[in-house]
């Protein structure tokens, strides 16, 4: 059963792509199709491109989308995004979406270890053929490498005694799933106010797991290569740290020249978005374009 989901904030992004019938758009981070879906009800003549690199968003996706013409999905990192385009015989494209946000399905799904509500095993690979889970990183990363991704991909303050009880709890008995992590993790810092208090270390552990930020920064600059003259970028963050490479990659694209900013200060949803669309709160909009 397909999972319930609201694309965020689709009716800016519909805006601020400025598209045209005849032009051709890639969702890199398709997911479930909900963008994908509103960009071709806008234009329906339109070619779109969707990437991702959960073949189960996809299929849902191919679903949802085969009514529209012109219409192809890769599976693939972001990050590919020129190898995914070259292939189908493009050379540029008139808009590009990012969305870099953990999918429903993807929260939802029993087995695939995202939510610190589940009993699922630490997993967290958006690409189930890659190696490398979050339960590895718990069980083999030693206490400091564990503090320091802790802090720097998840700004989590008790970065040091999360790893260090960590370490602790596994020299006993094995960390093996999320509920086994929240718990260790709530015992150190105790529940203040409505966020649980595992949010920071999992949102670390997913970034560290699926290289997250090494793939936005490749993502944007390879993608505005591929824009076409008036073609714009848009891209959709979470968190400050996704936010800042967004922010600071555009500054540097339109000092070369090639680009100008659209958005001075990011797009954040209205408040009755936040209220119907939980997932929408911390959302983050920029628009680039490319100008010669």
């Amino acid at each position: 059963m397909e999972p319930v989901h609201i694309p965020v904030m689709r009716a800016e992004i519909i805006e601020a792509m400025k598209i045209k019938n005849s032009g051709i758009y890639v969702d890199a981070t398709v997911g479930l199709g909900g963008h994908a879906e509103g960009i071709l009800k806008q234009a329906g003549n339109c070619t779109l491109i969707g990437i991702d690199r959960d073949e189960s968003a996809l299929a849902i996706a191919r679903e949802r989308l085969k009514e529209f013409p012109n219409v192809h999905l890769v599976q693939e990192s972001f990050s590919h995004i020129q190898n995914a385009v070259h292939g189908l015989g493009h050379e540029v494209v008139d808009g590009i979406l990012l969305d870099t946000g953990v999918s429903t399905l993807q929260l939802k799904s029993e087995d695939r270890g995202f939510s610190f509500l589940s009993d699922a095993p630490l997993d967290m690979r958006m690409d189930m053929n890659q190696k490398l889970t979050a339960g590895d990183i718990i069980s083999r990363y030693r206490e400091k490498e564990l503090a320091d991704i802790i802090w720097r991909y998840g700004e989590e303050r008790f970065s040091r005694r999360i790893a260090k009880a960590i370490t602790t709890v596994r020299r006993k008995q094995p960390i093996r799933t999320c509920r086994d992590l929240a718990s260790i993790v709530e015992k150190v810092i105790g529940r203040r106010g409505r966020i649980h208090p595992a949010t920071r270390t999992f949102q670390a552990l997913r970034i560290e797991v699926n290289k997250e930020l090494d793939e936005l920064s490749t993502v944007i600059e390879e993608g505005t290569e591929l824009l076409a003259q008036g073609g714009r970028m848009c891209v959709l963050s979470y968190h400050s740290l996704e936010d800042r490479i967004v922010k600071n990659t555009y500054k540097k694209l339109a000092a070369e020249g090639l680009f100008r900013i659209i958005t001075k200060k990011p797009i954040i949803p209205g408040e009755d978005e936040k209220r119907s669309n939980r997932s929408s709160r911390s959302a983050k909009l920029r628009v680039l374009e490319r100008v010669q």
